[in-house]
């Protein structure tokens, strides 16, 4: 009997790892009292992982609950609220998007049907307006019509232009908005009844952040800003939830990846030289290191230009 009941339970497991990840429920990860993330695989988005790259996750106040990020389609939205609703009977009130990357919004229209208000920086509605329509029907061809079904882009209802205190759902939350820095429209959403930092696309956890949409010095001043907050825990855009080191080893990236580019640059490296010679050893590890750091050489390079044209 033991040895069948092994069996069956070794049969489940890897008949659950053979699942796709659409096909799996969402499980949120406790953070803190009150407040849960849903931690995203580390590639990019494909087929096998439904673009589920990206983090989000919700705290739950006395009269209701916050989602923050709704993750890359319609039906991603539906697990996150069957997930919520496996956890807490209480209403969503409120969805507040850090920034507007493909992989953070389109669940929006499973809040939407619902009622929820969605809450979002200036900066970032005004992008969604300009490109993502653009990224939908990439995501269609990339994902397929099963995982897209349904997705929709649902723009803000509520905006904010500077950092605010918001009472929301029996919560008080600090939502922080450090001007131009990984994107145009970065918030951070800060809990301090649980010292829980939702940071958005300022924070990457092991994983190369993109610069594609950056201010590069603007990043570097909010990261500042946000290694200032009293949080106990954060909740990046990718990667496992962090200490606030966290926010430093964004930081020290940035600066490291800045220093590699600029020697090169003055040294009269081509675009293409330098993006073939700026090797970053102690980031190979991370996540996304081949793609994207490379990415990020030949964008900080042209910066330097612009930089020194405006000079």
């Amino acid at each position: 009997m033991y040895r069948t009941s092994s069996i069956c339970v070794l049969l489940v497991m890897g008949l659950a790892l053979l699942l796709p990840a659409h096909a799996r429920e969402l499980q949120p990860v406790k953070v803190a009292d009150n407040v849960y993330a849903f931690i995203g695989d580390p590639d990019e988005p494909s087929i096998e992982n439904a673009g589920n790259t990206g983090n989000s996750g919700f705290i739950v106040g006395e009269d209701g609950i916050v989602v923050v990020d709704t993750g890359i389609s319609y039906e991603h939205g539906r697990e996150m609220l069957a997930a919520i609703g496996r956890l807490s009977s209480k209403p969503v009130r409120l969805v507040i998007i850090t920034h507007a990357d493909q992989e953070f919004l389109f669940g929006n229209a499973a809040f939407d049907e619902l009622g929820v208000p969605v809450l979002a920086q200036v900066k970032s509605m005004e992008l969604m307006r300009q490109r993502c329509d653009h990224c939908l029907s990439n995501l269609n061809r990339l994902l397929g019509p099963q995982i897209m079904r349904g997705s929709r882009l649902v723009l803000p209802s509520r905006l904010v232009e500077e950092s605010a205190t918001l009472a929301v759902a029996g919560l008080s939350l600090e939502l922080l908005h450090f001007g131009w820095g990984s994107t145009p429209g970065d918030l951070a959403v800060f809990d301090p009844a649980s010292g829980v930092l939702f940071a958005g696309a300022l924070v990457s956890n092991q994983r190369i952040p993109d610069l594609r949409d950056s201010d590069f010095k603007g990043w570097l001043s909010a990261l500042d800003q946000a290694d200032r907050i009293p949080c106990r825990m954060v909740v990046p855009a990718y990667g496992p939830v962090v200490a606030p080191i966290g926010i430093q080893n964004t930081r020290a990236y940035l600066l490291a990846l800045d220093m590699e580019v600029q020697r090169l640059y003055q040294s009269g490296a081509s675009l293409m030289e330098a993006v073939d010679a700026a090797d970053l050893p102690a980031y190979r590890h991370w996540d996304m290191y081949p793609a994207t750091h490379r990415r990020n050489v030949l964008q900080r390079y042209l910066q330097l230009e612009v930089e020194e044209l405006a000079r």
